[in-house]
């Protein structure tokens, strides 16, 4: 199904995003219910409601260095960087991309040497869109990036401007710059050394978002729009389609309807483990809940007989889930977890396990009579587990 998404709708989202990050707030919501409610009575006075400003993902932001005070401190004496082109904005061709499970597109390599491709693999170790992939899929968008010189003042992107490439950030300091409603341009923050950017138009087929100039000599790295497109969007595809099948495997889940599932699969990091590896460590904070994709993983707890030593209680294989129990109880974690030979886990944190998976409470609550016989078993007591029913 593809959802029609209303006219001025990406405007209007865009619009709020710019003045989220100029204005900084300390409670976003509400700052966004007085944003929206100002809106409201602009368009019933008779104001617009839109422009063409867009929307910049929060960069970090720029250091703070003697004389150089807050953003909204210097907007009287800010002078512009040339060439923005203003009033300017560029046609959107929004070319259709249906992601499929088969894809036979002719791969595309930029050759690099062995330090180039070293260079990029720690690049783009931390961009949040490269997660959802696979070391396959991440080698093919390793080999698709090509290297972009930049000089200093040359202008990257242009606001306004249509989207070609989404760039990473491998060397230089990168200015920041977007102009809200026809004003003169801001600078909104910077990329030193690290970060990327260009994926807004890309994504959505919309116009430039922000101005970026190399405010320093630097290097970047670069993937075309049409590769991008088709290899992030159809991992994404892949990644949801792959999850949503394993879900309905998992008994737990088959509680949850197909959007909840789908909802979960989109929140899900895949990881890989080595025999032996630590997945979890008893009395360790609880931060993921684990679903066993292949291999399997070892559950043990320290004897409390004697604790230089710990006892196996069970072993959880493909389609099994550990991890819950420190989460829906608060309390540490109460055994450790280890890899019994090659395990991929998908994870949920923290934060998604409590925002996703209320419906499966019940049956992990349940759970805990299983648990706590096994410890009467094992140790004549059921030890720190608390059950919160």
């Amino acid at each position: 199904m593809n959802p029609l998404i209303p006219d001025g709708l990406p405007e209007l989202l865009q619009d709020f995003t710019v003045e989220v990050l100029r204005s900084k707030p300390s409670n976003l919501v509400e700052f966004a219910a007085n944003y929206f409610s100002a809106l409201q009575e602009k368009a019933k006075t008779g104001g617009s409601c839109s422009s063409d400003a867009g929307a910049v993902v929060a960069p970090k932001p720029e250091s703070s260095t003697p004389g150089n005070d807050e953003l909204g401190d210097e907007e009287d004496d800010f002078k512009p960087p040339p060439s923005f082109h203003r009033g300017r904005r560029a046609s959107v061709s929004a070319e259709p991309f249906q992601p499929t499970d088969d894809d036979t597109t002719e791969k595309i390599v930029h050759q690099k040497t062995d330090e180039q491709r070293e260079r990029l693999r720690v690049a783009v170790k931390n961009i949040f869109l490269f997660k959802a992939l696979d070391s396959e899929q991440l080698h093919e968008v390793l080999d698709a990036m090509f290297e972009k010189k930049v000089d200093e003042g040359e202008h990257v992107i242009d606001q306004g401007d249509d989207g070609d490439n989404f760039y990473v950030v491998d060397s230089g300091v990168f200015d920041i710059f977007v102009a809200i409603s026809g004003q003169e341009p801001k600078n909104m923050g910077c990329y030193e050394n690290t970060g990327s950017f260009g994926e807004l138009a890309l994504m959505y087929n919309t116009p430039r978002a922000a101005t970026i100039i190399a405010r320093t000599q630097g290097c970047l790295w670069a993937l075309d729009r049409a590769v991008f497109r088709r290899l992030v969007v159809q991992s994404a595809f892949k990644k949801r389609r792959m999850y949503e099948n394993f879900l309905e495997s998992v008994p737990m889940f088959q509680t949850l309807d197909s959007y909840e599932r789908m909802t979960v699969a989109d929140a899900l990091e895949s990881r890989d483990f080595k025999d032996g590896d630590t997945l979890i460590r008893q009395g360790d904070l609880a931060k993921d809940f684990f679903l066993v994709e292949k291999g399997t993983a070892r559950i043990a707890m320290i004897d409390v007989n004697d604790p230089g030593k710990e006892v196996d209680l069970a072993t959880v294989g493909s389609g099994g889930y550990f991890g819950e129990l420190a989460l829906v109880t608060h309390k540490p974690r109460a055994a450790s977890v280890y890899a019994q030979g090659d395990v991929t886990c998908a994870v949920l944190d923290v934060s998604a396990f409590e925002r996703l998976l209320g419906p499966c409470m019940e049956i992990m609550k349940r759970n805990f009579e299983h648990y706590e016989e096994q410890l009467l078993d094992l140790f004549g007591s059921t030890m720190e587990i608390t059950d919160p029913r």
